[in-house]
């Protein structure tokens, strides 16, 4: 005859049984290489960044992090990768404000960023740096809107794909500058900073650690910083918005996500060891050399942040009237 206390303790060993495997699960991930599925072509900040992370994340594991660049599509072509990927905990997408602006910027996508993938941590946030050629006549940012304003209609700026920060920086930049400047679109930072150097394109608004180290070697002129105040990793570059555009203020960030059925118990794992990266001495001084400010979010805190930048930048894209159709 089975008592009540039976009962009880029967039910409760059902569920301990049940959630065994779980847990099981998360302490034996991983058990192989993870992947790091980077949207965007080798070279530029992005690149640096998930190198960093994924050589302590190795160290941690004692699994191999192999970063595997997936350019194309404004970064929609990995991101969809990652959201059909199985939900094992052995594919992981960095992303950035494409992943908050697609949405509004083509007419369908292939995933929802919100449904199809789990966030798991907001590595960091950092700002854009306007530049310019070692040969532009721009030593400042009035100097530059002097400039276009003289020559318009034959002023242009690259960015290294439709709706990254690079992209939304200049088309806000030249609406609130009251200037006019043509957009051109590459393939991703690299190829766009090759055509900045020599001059073919006039101005980029490109993320501090990819074009950081060609200013400080005087191969680029950085002009300003695209947040609102100045950054310790470029102290001497003063803000957009105090420098003739008031209110100027954009910055980006990157961060981790995963498929969405990816379980829970792996992400609290994935979350931790990424914290404890992170937070090494060695790999937040790399960080903060390419320029950014060490994060190290919740999942829950950067879901809520991913749902901001898509309620700040959804408004300023239609406005602006940016749509891509492929």
């Amino acid at each position: 005859m089975i008592t009540r206390r039976h009962a009880i303790a029967l039910g409760a060993a059902a569920t301990l049984a049940s959630a065994l495997p779980a847990t099981a699960h998360a302490q034996s991930w991983p058990s192989r290489f993870v992947r790091l599925v980077v949207p965007f072509p080798p070279g530029g900040g992005t690149d640096a960044i998930a190198r960093v992370v994924a050589g302590k994340l190795s160290d941690i594991w004692g699994q191999q992090m192999v970063v595997e660049n997936r350019g194309g599509g404004a970064t929609n072509i990995g991101t969809e990768g990652v959201a059909r990927a199985d939900p094992d905990g052995y594919t992981i997408l960095l992303q950035s404000m494409p992943l908050a602006v697609n949405r509004f910027l083509f007419p369908v996508l292939p995933y929802d960023p919100v449904a199809d993938l789990a966030p798991v941590s907001l590595l960091c946030e950092y700002t854009n740096i306007m530049a310019v050629p070692i040969t532009s006549p721009a030593r400042s940012v009035a100097d530059f809107i002097a400039y276009a304003k003289a020559n318009k209609g034959k002023v242009t700026f690259a960015s290294s794909g439709h709706g990254t920060s690079v992209h939304l920086s200049g088309e806000l930049f030249k609406r609130m500058a009251g200037i006019e400047m043509l957009h051109v679109p590459y393939r991703g930072a690299g190829p766009a900073l090759n055509d900045l150097l020599p001059g073919r394109v006039d101005v980029m608004f490109n993320n501090i650690g990819a074009v950081l180290p060609l200013i400080q070697s005087d191969k680029l002129r950085g002009l300003a910083v695209t947040m609102a105040k100045r950054t310790p990793a470029a102290p001497n570059l003063p803000p957009i918005a105090e420098e003739g555009v008031p209110g100027f203020d954009v910055s980006s960030w990157y961060g981790l996500f995963v498929p969405a059925k990816t379980p829970p118990e792996i992400i609290r794992k994935m979350h931790g060891d990424i914290v404890a990266a992170l937070n090494d001495a060695v790999t937040k001084e790399r960080l903060e050399q390419l320029g950014v400010v060490v994060v190290g979010s919740t999942p829950e805190a950067l879901g809520a942040f991913l749902r901001s930048e898509m309620s700040k930048w959804g408004p300023v894209i239609k406005d602006a009237g940016i749509t891509i159709r492929e």
